[in-house]
């Protein structure tokens, strides 16, 4: 009776664990679709947000809301106030180099405020430049970064930023 009582329920176990569907693993929204945004809510307006929203991430130091931000191979490029020497640049590719240097470079300095000034949004099909005033605490440097973002399934994701773009004064 006991072996019966087993095989019975060693039946029920196998047909429940097979027929369940399998798990769909939810992605987490990402880029403007990670924020509170309205559905009427136009490109540039989007565009202006996401780049707002990574400069409260950043003074607010939350790294997975501003990772999600950033699409998949996305960089970042430190011109080096050298614009047209592009041999001397620095530059983080992909999400993982782009978490390591905020978490180990941009974190530390413990920013009070950064976001971006006198944006100028150029939008082309899916893809926007966006040339903007470096406002990091004190550091006012105007057209010092150029943001590319690329729009996909509806979504504005950054795929690029170069900063220190100005030229040094000599």
């Amino acid at each position: 009776m006991q072996r019966c009582f087993a095989v019975v329920l060693l039946y029920l176990w196998l047909t429940v664990s097979c027929s369940s569907a399998p798990e769909q693993k939810t992605l987490p929204p990402i880029g403007s679709c990670s924020l509170a945004t309205e559905s009427t809510t136009s490109d540039q307006e989007a565009i202006g947000r996401v780049l707002t929203a990574e400069g409260e991430l950043v003074v607010e130091q939350k790294i997975d809301a501003l990772m999600n931000l950033w699409r998949a191979g996305a960089t970042i490029t430190d011109a080096k106030n050298t614009p047209d020497k592009p041999d001397d640049d620095q530059t983080w590719l992909d999400k993982d180099a782009i978490r390591h240097r905020y978490v180990r470079i941009v974190f530390p300095g413990a920013p009070t405020q950064a976001d971006p000034k006198d944006l100028q949004i150029d939008i082309s099909d899916e893809r926007a430049i966006v040339t903007a005033t470096t406002n990091i605490g004190t550091e006012i440097s105007p057209g010092g970064d150029r943001w590319v973002l690329v729009k996909q399934n509806g979504c504005w994701e950054i795929e690029s930023l170069t900063y220190n773009l100005e030229a040094q004064q000599r």
